[in-house]
């Protein structure tokens, strides 16, 4: 259940990636903002979902409480998302022209780093790493003076 955890959470991972590529490519299109913007605007809102769902699934896989706190972050975060788009969008003249406006949605970006960084913290904490106790071929006996010493201590 932990790898099917954790492909979600790289699917997350993956989608708010993609979001800042279709930002990008919204933000240099030569359409209109709201065309523009659409497909950045659709999977922003398949994020949260995708977010909702990998806090559902780490509460019933029973996953440690800060794997389902930081789950829940995520989707907390991704509705902040849109919220700082309207507060922008109040800001701006109809035309969204305004340099309050355009400050204030400046944090929209901000806050996108932010759950890529929080995704990857889930992603990283339930993913299974690296064998660290043995390495094959490699002798992890202690010789020399402080092994000597650890010996006498105990």
């Amino acid at each position: 259940m932990r790898k099917v955890f954790a492909g979600l959470a790289a699917f997350l991972l993956l989608v708010l990636v993609v979001q800042f590529f279709l930002a990008a490519s919204g933000a240099f299109s030569n359409e209109a903002n709201e065309e523009a913007f659409r497909p950045h605007r659709i999977l922003g809102l398949g994020s949260i979902l995708v977010a909702v769902v990998l806090t559902v699934a780490a509460a019933v896989m029973r996953m440690p409480g800060r794997i389902i706190g930081l789950s829940g972050l995520v989707a907390g975060l991704g509705i902040l998302q849109a919220l700082i788009a309207v507060i922008a969008k109040a800001f701006g003249d109809s035309a969204g022209d305004s340099a309050v406006g355009r400050y204030v949605f400046g944090l929209h970006a901000v806050n996108g780093l932010v759950m890529v960084a929080v995704a990857r913290v889930i992603l990283r904490s339930v993913r299974p790493g690296p064998d660290t106790t043995t390495t094959p071929g490699v002798d992890t006996t202690v010789t020399g003076p402080a092994a000597d010493s650890a010996r006498t201590a105990s």
